[in-house]
């Protein structure tokens, strides 16, 4: 699921109430981005857990799209991935074709 939309509009507040359980992970953060961007495999495993994971800010780590696909392929759990970013043409189009009969 993706939650899109201006900065500042309360995405990231409605994604933390709605799914409190699913770990939450901001792509703002420079230090963790930079672990996404390097090494997007080790990062999605590290973050793996039993609820789900809110990945907020995806359109700094579009790399991770891939990862993301691959695993929702495999794993068939819907929901598990909910992502948060700021509306823009690119993001909007990587997480349509992404995440496209994904769900």
């Amino acid at each position: 699921m993706a939650l899109l939309g201006p900065r500042q509009s309360g995405k990231t507040t409605l994604a933390r109430l709605t799914f409190s359980n699913h770990k939450y992970v901001s792509l703002e953060d420079l230090d963790i981005r930079t672990q996404a961007l390097e090494d997007p495999r080790e990062f999605l495993e590290f973050h793996e857990n039993s609820y789900g994971l809110i990945l907020d800010e995806i359109q700094n780590a579009l790399t991770l799209l891939s990862y993301i696909q691959t695993q929702v392929d495999q794993t068939r759990t819907p929901g598990y991935f909910i992502l948060t970013g700021s509306q823009n043409f690119l993001v909007n189009q990587s997480i349509s074709q992404t995440l496209a009969g994904r769900g």
